[in-house]
């Protein structure tokens, strides 16, 4: 019988068994599980892959406080496939070097791949969760979110230039609540790594893939080697596209906005300074892939 003649409590028992099994799959993200000596032994070969394929262009590092905890916030790009998630932690590595902790925030989705899940925990990603990013902050860490998700990273190729979070403001309420300095930053360039067609959130919606596994896209895109890429659940070979990164100054909430947290005049305030300099960095792109 189709799932979709079911009656809707027996397709909601359904989806929520199915979305009970994955979870159980996916293993508990430790930071304890973050190895410096791994890192040392990754790094190097990994910004020279990142500079000769992506050409990897890095600015304004400098703006990153260089000591106590910071919450690094960026827009998401490139699909499942994120360059700028490895230009931008390589950077920060170099930069600080493997021993000051620094976490990213994944989708629960990314950590249960079985080898690429067991490799990113070495290089210090948890779960993008505000449980995981609270204790790491007040351990006096440093952590990498990129608010949009999956709606944001699978965005159409022609709105890369847009700054899309999908009004989510929990980065926000994180950064006011543990009282710590938000680093925006933004790229130019992972999003033509492959021709994303639509996000297909209907289609998500239709699946029941929010309730299953969390996730409100199924996104469709002409990428290699697949040629037409449904889902892009098994990744793709990214376009070699120059992919720019820029750090912006910090922003101390409080001393910004004031003694009261408004939600949605932080999130506009926030995006709007990192819209802008996105528009920068596409407005000096001249060709697409070639930057």
């Amino acid at each position: 019988m189709s799932l979709f003649r079911l009656p809707t409590d027996r397709i909601d028992e359904v989806t929520g068994w199915i979305s009970e099994q994955l979870t159980a799959r996916v293993p508990a993200a430790d930071p304890a599980d973050r190895d410096p000596e791994f890192i040392i032994d990754t790094v190097g070969p990994a910004w020279w892959f990142a500079r000769a394929y992506f050409r990897a262009e890095v600015r304004g590092i400098e703006h990153i406080p260089a000591d106590g905890p910071v919450l690094l916030v960026g827009n998401h790009s490139g699909g499942n496939v994120s360059p700028e998630v490895l230009v931008t932690s390589l950077a920060f590595v170099r930069r600080f070097g493997p021993h000051r902790p620094f976490y990213q925030l994944a989708h629960d989705m990314v950590m249960a791949y079985p080898l690429i899940g067991t490799l990113l925990r070495r290089f210090g990603t948890v779960g993008a969760n505000q449980d995981s990013a609270r204790q790491v902050l007040r351990e006096g860490a440093v952590v990498l979110v990129y608010p949009g998700g999956d709606w944001e990273v699978h965005r159409p190729t022609w709105e890369e230039d847009k700054i899309d979070f999908a009004g989510r403001t929990g980065f926000l309420q994180l950064a006011w609540d543990e009282k710590v300095p938000i680093v925006p930053f933004v790229n130019a360039g992972a999003q033509q790594t492959a021709l994303m067609l639509t996000r297909g959130d209907r289609l998500a919606r239709l699946l029941r893939l929010d309730r299953m596994m969390r996730l409100k896209v199924f996104p469709i895109s002409i990428a290699l080697p697949w040629g037409l890429n449904i889902g892009d659940l098994a990744g793709h070979i990214p376009l070699p596209s120059k992919v720019t990164v820029e750090f912006l100054p910090p922003i101390d909430l409080h001393a910004a906005l004031g003694p009261e947290l408004d939600r949605e005049a932080a999130y506009e305030y926030v995006t709007g300074i990192m819209q802008d300099k996105l528009t920068e960095l596409c407005e000096e792109r001249g060709l697409p892939v070639i930057g």
